[in-house]
């Protein structure tokens, strides 16, 4: 009886858990260059011997889905939409490292630096944040070039003060960890794509389907439900077998 109890509880917890991701994905839906997070289950079977003991599922987060979003004119000089497989490098929360997204709403911050709109300062092509001389206005590149101008000078051309750092995640190990950012796993760093180009004035948007989300999480609820019910005639069975013990 505790196989089928054990069994039941730990397809709980992969449902629970399976909530949990796609409430995440839902609520992203229209955040800019989201990818959603893929989730799986996989059984493990403990063994005692030659016999199968219990059987338990594993949900976790598999990976995200790199699919592109749609790309929305803004008309924002300093939004891009990333094109082709090409990633963002940021500078991580933690400022250990960097961290990589297609989410391009960027702006200068009072110091100085280009953030996102999380506030994660970009990097330039020597892995530094990119900073904008004070009172210069700036203009993208489609090759990802920073092209600031002085208005003190309004004649003078724009000069390029950096470069995105933009890269190539093909062929590299990536992992979306749980602040949803994309980091190559152990700490590493992808190589810059030097073919990358991007459309400035538009944002790609989320890969998030709304109404496939939704559907998702009706299933997990369901299935939630189910693993409940099993346990509740597990436990149903076993008052019976104790009560036909009692007789005699």
């Amino acid at each position: 009886m505790d196989r089928l109890i054990y069994t039941a509880m730990t397809a709980m917890n992969a449902a629970m858990d399976r909530q949990r991701v796609v409430a995440n994905n839902l609520a992203n839906a229209s955040t800019p260059g989201f990818r959603q997070e893929v989730f799986a289950v996989t059984p493990a079977t403990l063994k005692d011997g030659s016999l199968e003991a219990r059987a338990m599922a594993r949900g976790n987060v598999r990976g995200a889905d790199m699919r592109a979003g749609r790309t929305v004119p803004t008309g924002n000089p300093l939004d891009v939409a990333l094109e082709g497989r090409a990633l963002l490098a940021f500078q991580a929360p933690d400022r250990q490292g960097e961290v990589y997204s297609r989410r391009g709403d960027l702006k200068v911050a009072a110091s100085g630096v280009i953030e996102n709109g999380e506030g994660l300062a970009v990097l330039g092509e020597s892995g530094a944040p990119i900073t904008v001389p004070p009172g210069f206005s700036i203009t993208i590149a489609a090759d990802g070039t920073i092209m600031a101008r002085d208005p003190a000078a309004p004649n003078a051309p724009a000069e390029a003060i950096d470069k995105l750092r933009l890269v190539d995640p093909e062929g590299s190990p990536l992992a979306k960890g749980i602040d949803s950012f994309l980091k190559v796993p152990g700490g590493g760093v992808l190589p810059p794509d030097p073919t990358a180009r991007l459309k400035p004035g538009a944002l790609e948007m989320s890969n998030v389907e709304t109404a496939d989300t939704l559907v998702q999480m009706i299933e997990a609820q369901r299935a939630f439900e189910q693993r409940a019910k099993i346990i509740a005639t597990a436990g149903e069975l076993d008052e019976a077998s104790s009560s036909l013990m009692t007789l005699r």
